[in-house]
């Protein structure tokens, strides 16, 4: 199969008009291949677009004409305001996967390197999805980015299997890791206090989760399996807090220009989502320790994640699929991290007041964690629930959730 080297304006001829269409994002999201879209415009019919966008990482629309459209996993602005041609489906990342399976893409637009002497164009820090379903999707054009890196794990795609790329330098996505707070500080001493030496851990993106993995530097022997991550991965890698070659399993990494720098590391594993969010393999590991946030929680243990007043912000992502494996996993642990407050904003709420649906039931819960304290909510009745974390609240809200506890009571 000739693989054809496409010019500015060629998209339409090798797209197959009307069809679904994988587009790989997060970090490695393409500018050059949205502009050709856009540029294709009518020519693509009623094309479907999908993948996984990040609220504030990824703000291209992916309309081409009139009659295109767009399902987005995560609720992004630009999506947001576009609701008669966009398609917000909250769905676990194991259903996404589902999703995929059953409707088959026709095609996939992704960014990777240039080939390496074996032949192979690595997907660099975006693995997840375009790893696990390119070898079923007829029609594969690649964005050939020279500043791509080459990460270790999974090998890519044969140049070969292309069936059209276009190439250009671009920077790739990413987020200016934020300094930690107190109260990130405080949570992440916490959580450090319950992790044993040797556990897996699992989390995801951000302030909490880099101050978090900052804490476990004293550690040893640990591991990641997690299906993002971000700069706070450095300061295990400096450390000599991970154990040996390849003990950080990932998907997606997005996070600073010097983490994209050092993605070559062999501590990493880049591995597709069959593989991050297996649930069988999830069980098989011991000492899983996952590591969550949230919008809330109520006073049952109730996880809500995805919604807040202003609306909707995300799906539920993996946290469930890593709860689950994490309840199987020998000597597994499940934690949700969070500050009590937002500016005025409380956290912990009164039973059924979060945002929003449940993202992880009260089974899918053991310790909650804020600058405050733990709440070890493992094999206790309704009542030891809401009293340890109203003592982790905010201490001005303590007696608004007492009072709105004490209505709850009287009726189990």
């Amino acid at each position: 199969m000739t693989v054809l080297s496409l010019r500015p304006g060629d998209l339409a001829s090798v797209l197959p008009p009307g069809g679904g269409t994988l587009v790989s994002s997060c970090s490695a999201e393409s500018d050059l291949l949205a502009v050709e879209v856009r540029a294709a415009g009518d020519a693509l019919g009623a094309m479907e677009f999908s993948g996984i966008f990040v609220p504030g990482l990824n703000r291209h629309d992916w309309m081409a004409g009139a009659e295109s459209r767009v399902t987005t996993f995560f609720q992004t602005p630009e999506l947001r305001v576009q609701p008669q041609r966009s398609r917000f489906l909250p769905l676990c990342y194991q259903d996404i996967l589902r999703f995929y399976r059953q409707e088959k893409p026709q095609a996939a637009l992704f960014m990777c390197s240039p080939p390496d002497r074996d032949g192979f164009c690595s997907f660099g820090p975006e693995v997840a999805f375009i790893a696990a379903l390119w070898p079923d999707i007829p029609v594969r054009i690649a964005h050939i980015n020279p500043l791509m890196p080459l990460t270790p794990g999974d090998r890519g795609i044969p140049f070969a299997e292309l069936t059209g790329y276009l190439e250009g330098a671009q920077v790739l996505r990413g987020m200016v890791p934020a300094t930690a707070d107190a109260a990130s500080l405080a949570i992440a001493a916490h959580v450090a206090a319950l992790v044993p030496n040797g556990a897996t851990i699992q989390t995801g993106l951000g302030k909490l989760p880099d101050a978090v993995l900052t804490a476990l530097c004293d550690h040893r022997e640990l591991r990641l399996h997690t299906g993002l991550v971000g700069d706070g991965v450095l300061p295990l890698l400096d450390s000599g807090a991970l154990a040996s070659d390849g003990a950080a399993l990932v998907g997606v990494a997005i996070g600073s220009p010097e983490l994209y720098a050092r993605l070559d590391d062999s501590h990493f594993q880049f591995r597709p989502v069959t593989v991050t969010h297996d649930p069988e393999l999830l069980a098989r590991t011991e000492r899983l320790v996952t590591i969550n946030s949230a919008m809330e929680i109520d006073l049952y243990g109730q996880v809500f994640a995805e919604a807040s007043s202003r609306g909707f912000q995300s799906g539920p992502g993996g946290a469930g699929d890593f709860a689950r494996g994490a309840r199987a996993s020998e000597g597994g642990l499940r934690i949700i991290a969070l500050p009590a407050q937002s500016g005025a904003i409380n956290r912990i709420v009164a039973p059924g007041a979060g945002h929003g649906p449940v993202s992880l039931s009260r089974f899918d819960v053991d310790f909650v964690i804020t600058e405050h304290g733990v709440a070890d909510l493992r094999l206790q009745d309704y009542h030891h629930r809401a009293a340890a974390l109203i003592a982790i609240a905010a201490p001005s809200h303590r007696d608004a959730l007492a009072e709105a506890w004490a209505t709850v009571a009287k009726q189990i």
